[in-house]
């Protein structure tokens, strides 16, 4: 009924808080890795990297009308932006500019990321809620029975005693002297068994 309550590591709590800005420095390091490999000033290269942001923007509006799955369409978006990200930092000839839009894309991830956060903490503090509720229930209903189970031995154990006192006592009067079985009968009392050797 208990279960094994385990303590996340730092690390293991901490990564998904760092996920956006991680994301975010490995796209600008990557663009500017290609902008010193020739990416600055290319036409071409500038044109690619609009070809591929444009077409994620629109495979977002497809899976939105098509699937309405948020997921997905926030996915498509966000490859959007990064590669859209990519191709200015790796276009621009200097650092400030991919600078501003790193810190606008990363504050931008962590806006989104916090929504979901949000969600996600408010749907594992109403299962913890449900689950405490639930031991509870279970708790209240074993302590419930625990108590039944106990004073039914009670009853059993104090009705055997009684019993057994009750025998003892017939065959201790049944020993007496003058003892007449026949007048119990007339005082309206049950007729005692007979024991008669045969």
């Amino acid at each position: 009924m208990n279960d094994p309550t385990t303590a996340r590591h730092w690390l293991a709590a901490a990564a998904p808080k760092a996920a956006p800005a991680i994301a975010t420095t490995t796209v600008l390091a990557l663009a500017r890795i290609w902008n010193a490999n020739g990416a600055e000033h290319s036409v071409g290269n500038a044109v690619l990297m609009a070809a591929l942001s444009l077409g994620a923007a629109a495979a977002g509006v497809v899976a939105g009308n098509a699937t309405g799955d948020s997921v997905l369409v926030g996915t498509a978006f966000a490859a959007s932006g990064a590669l859209a990200f990519a191709g200015v930092a790796g276009y621009s000839e200097g650092l400030p500019l991919p600078l501003l839009l790193w810190s606008l894309a990363t504050a931008g991830a962590y806006g989104l990321a916090a929504r979901y956060w949000r969600h996600d903490r408010r749907e594992t503090v109403a299962h913890e809620r449900q689950t405490s509720e639930r031991r509870e229930e279970y708790a209240h209903i074993e302590r419930v029975e625990t108590l039944r189970a106990t004073t039914q031995i009670e009853v059993a154990r104090t009705g055997a005693a009684y019993a057994e006192q009750l025998a003892q006592a017939l065959v201790t009067r049944a020993t007496l002297p003058g003892f007449d079985p026949a007048a119990l009968e007339r005082a309206g009392l049950p007729e005692l068994p007979t024991t008669e050797a045969k």
